[in-house]
């Protein structure tokens, strides 16, 4: 049990390290290390690797070698042997598109923190169910938005949400003016075609344009 709520823990407070999480589907290793340097030195510390790509598992040692700075977890976590695969890695936190029981009752045998995905209240219950208090609202924009959260804090006062999927420059502040959201995720501060053109300045001034 106090392993359990070491987690939950754990969760909420890497939520509260910054405004966004940028999503990040790397396919080139090779960006990798100066794309993490790229948003931290823009402010955004809280990076999400998804296992999306072959080189994703890769990608996350390396940032975890070389950018000190950054909190690198994984995303589109599904499975208990990816969480498995995570533990061996140290990786501090993952995030899944949605929950199952079976997902759920694996978290409870790993030290990295779970992010669940969920989409309507039957699903924030059964996260509950499992000690979670820190939920992925996930696909954000076509699950109900920001109207969907706002009704999630009635019966639901005590969760906070990352928000993810039609989170864009134009609206992040809006969902993060809620005060049951801690962070949202959204991939505009790392867009592919200045990943491919290495315009890491760019992506930095975006990335801090979020905090101000």
């Amino acid at each position: 049990m106090n392993q359990s709520i070491s987690r939950h823990q754990k969760i909420r407070h890497i939520m509260q390290q910054a405004p966004v999480v940028p999503v990040l589907v790397i396919h080139d290793l090779s960006v990798a290390v100066p794309l993490a340097k790229a948003l931290v030195a823009g402010g955004l510390t809280v990076l999400e690797i998804t296992l999306r790509s072959d080189c994703a598992l890769k990608a996350i040692e390396q940032i975890q070698r070389n950018v000190p700075d950054a909190i690198v977890g994984a995303g589109t976590i599904t499975n208990d042997k990816q969480l498995k695969q995570l533990d061996e890695l140290n990786v501090p936190f993952a995030v899944s598109p949605g929950l199952t029981p079976s997902l759920l009752a694996g978290a409870e045998h790993h030290s990295v923190a779970l992010l669940p995905g969920v989409a309507n209240a039957s699903q924030i219950m059964l996260g509950m169910e499992y000690g979670y208090q820190n939920f992925k609202f996930f696909p954000a924009a076509v699950s109900g938005g920001i109207p969907a959260l706002k009704a999630f804090s009635g019966p639901f006062p005590a969760l906070q949400f990352c928000p993810t999927g039609g989170i864009s420059a134009a609206n992040f502040k809006d969902y993060l003016a809620l005060d049951n959201v801690s962070c949202v995720g959204g991939t505009w501060v790392a867009p592919s075609d200045l990943i491919a053109a290495q315009r890491w300045d760019d992506i930095s001034e975006l990335a801090a344009a979020t905090q101000s």
